[in-house]
């Protein structure tokens, strides 16, 4: 609890320095003056309510959020990023005062009508999507979870887990690899070790674990981190859904360089603002989009559609036109949330098609 200001230091003997936790020479210029103001720079390691743990120069300290902080036109400090910190004081305690410029962030739209997204991760490295082959692979799911890894400016690896549990692990990664263009495909298995080696290899800086519950996060969590430091739970045999183990997210130095940021499984993840990430996790769509007839082609019925020829023709599949055209529409309609004049362009078609209704249904042949 955050009763004793005297004592906020969490732990004042920790060893491990700023720049385990990835502080640099750019950010430490940057601070020059916040510095001069008696502030200091740390990293919130764990965010929750208000409060937070900060990992600091002088050790890990509980520090309360200055509610000026989070006004409107500031950042909600979350888990994974850079704060400049008042010191606590014999009256006060040590407090989060500033949110320093993100250079990457894993956002999601919300569920909340009042907030149209979420920072799930911030300053990551590399976004590891969590995949367990104990279960049908879902590549819709994998299509989405790559939309907001490449959106947020970090480097996407796809991790295949629970491979010991799948009778055919090979044939399932090639057909992942086909559904992720330009991202890293694994293999592994924490129970056998395989491929553990070739996961810490391709991962470097912050790196955050993403995906469902009973994808086999934590497990993973703790063959990186070299301990048992995360808990783990079975999944459910009824329904192969994993329980949340995870309730918050947080910060852990790895033995090899780097951190990890751990995090709840995911339900659902909504998209916002995600257009270069969908670029991206549909290279070969955007590509072939170049060579349509239309500058501005749908990909739907126009004629001289590269893309559609491209799917009779057995290049692409019409799951993958799909699902690109789904998540297309739900990024749209998310935008629109906040952007009255596009709510208003995606509200066009459908009015037009009730006027045309009424119209037809008010007409002389019409029986009610």
């Amino acid at each position: 609890m955050f009763h004793n200001p005297a004592s906020e230091h969490v732990s004042p003997e920790n060893t491990t320095t700023l720049t385990d936790f990835g502080w640099d020479d750019e950010r430490d210029r940057s601070f020059t003056d916040h510095r001069a103001s008696g502030l200091i720079p740390g990293r919130i390691v764990r965010a929750e309510r208000g409060r937070c743990q900060v990992v600091t120069e002088s050790g890990t300290v509980r520090a309360v959020v200055d509610p000026r902080s989070c006004a409107e036109d500031r950042l909600t400090p979350c888990t994974g990023d850079w704060v400049a910190v008042r010191p606590a004081t014999a009256t006060d305690s040590a407090a989060v005062v500033e949110v320093l410029e993100r250079r990457t962030a894993v956002v999601r739209s919300s569920a909340s009508r009042s907030s149209d997204s979420q920072v799930l991760a911030a300053n990551v490295d590399t976004v590891a999507v969590v995949v367990s082959l104990a279960d049908p692979v879902r590549h819709g799911r994998i299509e989405r979870m790559l939309a907001l890894a490449w959106e947020s400016g970090a480097v996407p690896v796809v991790v295949l887990t629970k491979a010991d549990r799948c009778a055919d692990p090979g044939s399932a990664a090639a057909e992942v690899v086909a559904v992720a263009p330009g991202a890293q495909v694994l293999v592994t298995s924490a129970a056998t070790g395989d491929g553990l080696d070739d996961l810490v290899a391709a991962v470097s800086g912050t790196v955050v674990l993403l995906g469902p519950s009973g994808a086999g996060k934590s497990t993973l969590g703790n063959r990186l981190l070299g301990e048992d430091l995360l808990e783990t739970g079975a999944v459910r045999a009824s329904d192969g859904k994993g329980r949340h183990t995870t309730v918050w997210r947080e910060l852990l130095p790895l033995p090899h360089g780097g951190v990890l940021l751990d995090t709840p499984g995911l339900r659902g993840v909504g998209l916002h603002d995600v257009e270069e990430g969908l670029g991206q996790t549909f290279a070969e769509i955007t590509d072939l989009a170049e060579e349509c007839r239309f500058a501005d082609c749908a990909h739907v019925a126009e004629p001289g559609c590269a893309v559609l020829a491209a799917v009779e023709e057995g290049r692409l599949t019409s799951r993958r036109l799909d699902s690109y055209h789904r998540l297309q529409r739900e990024n749209a309609h998310a935008a629109a949330r906040t952007d009255a004049r596009l709510r208003a362009e995606l509200e066009r078609p459908r009015k037009q098609v009730s006027r045309l209704i009424r119209s037809m249904k008010q007409g002389p042949n019409f029986k009610g």
